[in-house]
């Protein structure tokens, strides 16, 4: 059962806004604004890093004088919400880089009924680069990231922090989730620091 924070009354729901809820047939996208599929999309924030937009289609039935948009860092926990009144997008700003958040939205009605929760949503923040010592001293280090869809990644390195090198990139990602990445040149130098360049 999710856990909403207590805005509204607790009543029961109407059962005109129980069908009502825009995200009840929800199919999960994940990609570039513009982007619609069904009901709701959920999209990388190019503008904003640490950002994602979420949109979904106006419900049709005349009793929603709104949406509640609730997002947490765990399933089921949302400990953030958004009155969107009768916007259908949303940019969520200020989300922790390497975390996953969870989404659901709600129709409401003048009252202040709230429908049942859509499906959940997730995704995962780009913009956290972790370094993973190898087993051994002369192991490669490996280095994991998030990427978010449409965009590409570099990594760059240096032994000095003055001059940075390109050591690998990525071609642009189409999911978002975790990737991985050994440096084998790691053992030939005495300290070397990694970055991330998002693109």
């Amino acid at each position: 059962m999710a856990n909403f924070p207590k805005k509204f009354p607790q009543r029961a729901v109407k059962s005109r806004l129980e069908n009502s809820c825009p995200w009840r047939f929800l199919k999960r996208a994940i990609g570039v604004a513009g982007l619609w599929c069904g009901a709701m999309v959920l999209a990388h924030c190019g503008a904003a890093r640490g950002g994602v937009t979420l949109a979904w289609d106006p419900s049709p039935d005349s009793g929603v004088a709104g949406y509640m948009v609730y997002y947490g860092a765990a399933s089921g926990v949302y400990s953030s919400w958004l009155d969107m009144g009768t916007n259908t997008v949303v940019t969520v700003s200020n989300l922790a880089a390497g975390l996953t958040y969870h989404f659901v939205v709600t129709a409401y009605s003048p009252a202040g009924v709230e429908s049942a929760p859509s499906g959940e949503v997730t995704y995962l923040v780009p913009g956290l680069l972790l370094s993973i010592p190898g087993s051994n001293p002369g192991s490669p280090v490996n280095l994991a990231f998030p990427v978010a869809p449409r965009h590409w990644y570099e990594v760059q390195a240096t032994a000095n922090l003055r001059t940075w090198t390109t050591v690998w990139q990525m071609p642009p990602a189409t999911s978002n989730a975790w990737v991985r990445f050994s440096d084998p040149q790691a053992a030939l130098f005495q300290k070397r620091f990694y970055r991330l360049v998002l693109h």
